[in-house]
């Protein structure tokens, strides 16, 4: 039994419905313990009525990029209590956002791997060591990330871009440093050659043709994951004139097929760059867009709440259980019926803590 103290506050949330991923709960009550969800036996000193409001895991973002502590508090205020950063630089600013009390939960990758002549390579602040031209450079990158504490790799598999070798050494080296890799491709060809060198998630959906049976199928039989990020391709597809309907129709089929799709925004403020995407209310955003996809309203909760964690390996978070991180958002209407619901926030916890 856990009881209230100074110290280890417990709070009582009655009258809630709680999203357990399949379906809205009827009323029960949530108790907070600390930075956990507590058992029934708690003893609270606090109790909020949620009036039949629905609690939902806190939202995972799997694809962001980080500028300054206003992206966190611009993510927390969205209910976005993780998010995955796929490049930010130097390592100093990405470590100085991570840990933070009271905002979004950060992992990271640190810089991405690309190759000289790349349209990354062109970014003026880019590190020197994210350019990666053969599978000696390659291993080298693999562990100065490793050793600078990134959660998993980022690379960049585009033409121009890092050749099929050193995109395979790249995924080798991580894979024997016991680290997942994210790569970015945004075309087929791109998305192919990720695919042979045995990435674990593909971020972003093509534009310039819809994926082929065959790709599907690879990716179904070496369970790999895509993270599409609808947000941005919508922006890209404008700014460049290409067709966004390839993107959707490639989510669309990935889903039939049973690959596991991951809510992710791209969500950054670069210079340069074909579109911006805005922190936080842009995984909103998303969630319609998968929802517009095929995807029900229920899988596209789960692509931002259980499966980020089951994929990622953030076994403490993603779902409302006890003895799981209280990362968790109150909203007044049904996502079930409408996913757009899920922008009607009232309430925000992270690690158990009172955000917004």
């Amino acid at each position: 039994m856990s009881t209230a103290t100074q110290e280890n506050p417990v709070t009582a949330i009655t009258n809630v419905r709680v999203f357990d991923g399949q379906r809205i709960c009827d009323p029960s009550t949530v108790f907070i313990d600390g930075e956990l969800i507590g058992g029934p036996d708690a003893i609270p000193n606090r109790t909020i009525d949620a009036q039949g409001a629905i609690l939902l895991p806190g939202l995972i973002d799997c694809h962001i990029h980080l500028h300054g502590p206003e992206d966190l508090a611009r993510m927390t205020e969205f209910g976005v209590t993780t998010a995955l950063d796929m490049a930010t630089w130097p390592i100093e600013l990405l470590q100085s956002l991570r840990g933070r009390e009271g905002v979004t939960d950060i992992r990271g990758c640190g810089v991405a791997a690309t190759a000289p002549g790349s349209v990354h390579s062109r970014i003026p602040t880019l590190p020197r060591d994210a350019l990666v031209s053969n599978a000696v450079e390659a291993k080298r990158f693999v562990t100065d990330r490793i050793a600078e504490g990134a959660d998993y790799i980022k690379i960049v598999a585009d033409v121009p871009g890092p050749d099929q070798e050193t995109l395979n050494a790249l995924v080798a080296n991580a894979h024997l440093g016991d680290k997942l890799v994210v790569a970015h491709a945004v075309s087929l060809t791109a998305t192919e050659m990720s695919q042979l060198a045995g990435v674990d998630f593909i971020t972003h959906a093509p534009l310039d043709g819809v994926i082929t049976d065959q790709d599907i199928q690879r990716m179904l039989e070496s369970k790999r994951i895509s993270i599409p990020t609808l947000t941005m391709m919508i922006g890209v597809a404008r700014a460049t004139g290409r067709d966004f309907e390839n993107a959707r129709k490639t989510v669309a089929a990935l889903h039939l097929a049973g690959v596991p799709i991951l809510a992710g925004t791209d969500s950054n403020k670069a210079a340069g760059v074909p579109s911006n995407v805005s922190h936080g209310i842009s995984l909103h955003e998303e969630l319609a867009l998968l929802v517009d996809c095929g995807l029900s309203t229920t899988e596209a909760l789960r692509a931002a709440t259980s499966l980020p964690a089951k994929y990622f390996g953030l076994n403490d978070r993603g779902v409302i259980k006890p003895g799981y991180r209280a990362d968790l958002i109150l909203i007044q209407d049904n996502p079930i019926e409408d996913i757009k619901a899920t922008r009607s926030i009232t309430r925000v916890w992270i690690a158990g803590q009172e955000c917004c």
